[in-house]
């Protein structure tokens, strides 16, 4: 008999990650709800043609086929074996998948608002917290079954959009006590001009896709992947020296300006950097030209959020505008732009920095000994008293040792114990002893509600 498992790159949560998981989850909504955005969920599958070539020629290598029903059925086998192949050239066929698990909110999103763009209110200010699925390889903060947070407006051009996206991010990671963390902030349009410059739009995709692969592979294995898609050495001397550009944010853009500046694009790209930057300047925000995002649906600016520096984890968050998704969908001329936090990786940066509050994981506040059948009786009408006060309390599931009732309370961290005897029966009292400090007293049993909720 083959040993029970799980899928690789996915994971089961006990009742202490689901808690911390919540404080995360919530958090982010909470913020979401603060600045004006409304819930909205979307199926775990879309239809193929949905997704695909909508990611880029990395993301679409990344998506979850689903296979047909059926295919065990003799008619279809001929057809599902002519399928594999090109399955697994990151192709298929309808024969053989026409669904897939969804690899981000974004497109599904997009796909929403071209379908109901009769019926919504615009600007559309939504939210999604939701599961996505990557074909990815498993490691450290990277899985394939995990959870994505995303607020997005649709149906404005305002930058003032980018800068209240831009406070979520510093309002959530504030809330969730994580310092150290930075904002970094580009624009595709600065790399459409970059493209330009080495010779046209046609090498903004391989650019994109190459920088931004800098920081997991350095600029000398970027330099090669650039030759490789058709980048001459000239035109990758300048794409190094724009990459090359650092210092504060205004030095940034004064050298990327000098490069660049003559492009239409660039100017524009610069000014919209300027405006967000000078609007956000008491937020830990960076310009860094560096930063590509290689989806293609980005037009303008676009976000990064980097885990502190002593947590080797990457982005925790990233985003941008998109200023024609829908018309992916025959729906054109309706712009967005939105953010995504990632959870699983905020996870894993407080657990490591050890920043979850102490209070999350107490789930029961009272539980009421079990001493007997008459004392578990009584224990238990006082319990649904606090219950319907809307104190969480629990009572002990048989008769025991008091020890092992003690024992029972400190492992699922329940901070207070109600010990009702025969004698306190009598007396229409109950010992409620505080099991952090030791300390207890004797209190009757209708001033007993009145206890925990002072």
């Amino acid at each position: 008999m083959a040993k029970p498992g799980i899928p690789q790159g996915t994971r089961d949560f006990s009742a202490d990650v689901i808690r911390k998981r919540n404080f995360i989850l919530n958090t982010i909504k909470s913020v979401f709800e603060l600045y004006g955005f409304q819930p909205l969920e979307t199926p775990a599958m879309e239809n193929l043609e949905t997704l695909m070539g909508k990611y880029g020629e990395e993301g679409d290598k990344l998506i979850f086929k689903v296979l047909n029903n059926g295919l065990n059925d003799a008619k279809n086998i001929d057809k599902a074996k002519m399928g594999f192949e090109s399955l697994l050239q990151g192709k298929s066929t309808s024969a053989l998948t026409e669904r897939a698990l969804k690899y981000d909110l974004t497109i599904p999103f997009a796909r929403y608002v071209a379908m109901n763009h009769g019926q919504l209110t615009f600007p559309f200010k939504r939210y999604q917290v939701q599961t996505v699925w990557r074909a990815d390889r498993p490691q450290k903060g990277r899985y394939r079954e995990f959870t994505q947070c995303d607020a997005d407006v649709v149906g404005s051009t305002s930058l003032i959009n980018e800068i209240e996206l831009t406070n979520i991010y510093h309002d959530v990671f504030t809330r969730l006590n994580l310092r150290g963390y930075e904002i970094k902030i580009n624009s595709r349009k600065i790399l459409a001009a970059l493209a330009e410059k080495c010779g046209g739009s046609n090498f903004l995709n391989a650019i994109t896709v190459a920088i931004d692969k800098l920081d997991k592979i350095g600029i000398g294995k970027v330099t090669e992947e650039l030759i490789e898609r058709g980048v001459n050495v000239e035109q990758v001397a300048i794409i190094t020296k724009y990459l090359s550009i650092t210092g504060t944010n205004t030095e940034i853009l004064q050298q990327a300006t000098t490069l660049l500046g003559e492009n239409e694009f660039a100017q524009s790209g610069l000014n919209e950097l300027q405006f967000i930057l000078q609007r956000t300047s008491k937020l830990n925000i960076k310009a860094d030209l560096t930063l590509a995002r290689g989806l293609n649906y980005y037009t303008g600016i676009i976000y990064e959020v980097k885990a502190p520096d002593s947590v080797k984890m990457g982005s925790i968050g990233g985003g941008g505008r998109y200023d024609d998704l829908t018309g992916l969908f025959d729906v054109p001329g309706i712009a967005g732009v939105g953010i995504s936090f990632g959870v699983d990786r905020i996870y894993d940066v407080l657990e490591e920095l050890n920043s979850f509050p102490a209070d999350l994981q107490i789930s029961t506040k009272v539980l009421f000994f079990n001493l007997g059948e008459n004392e578990s009786a009584c224990a238990y009408g006082q319990m649904q008293e606090l219950r319907r006060a809307g104190i969480s309390c629990e009572l002990y599931h048989e008769q025991s040792k008091m020890d092992r009732q003690f024992k029972y309370a400190e492992k699922k961290h329940i901070p207070f114990a109600v010990i009702i005897g025969s004698k306190e029966i009598e007396t229409q009292t109950c010992v409620v002893k505080n099991l952090r400090t030791a300390q207890q007293e004797i209190l009757p049993f209708n001033q007993l509600p009145g206890y925990f909720t002072k």
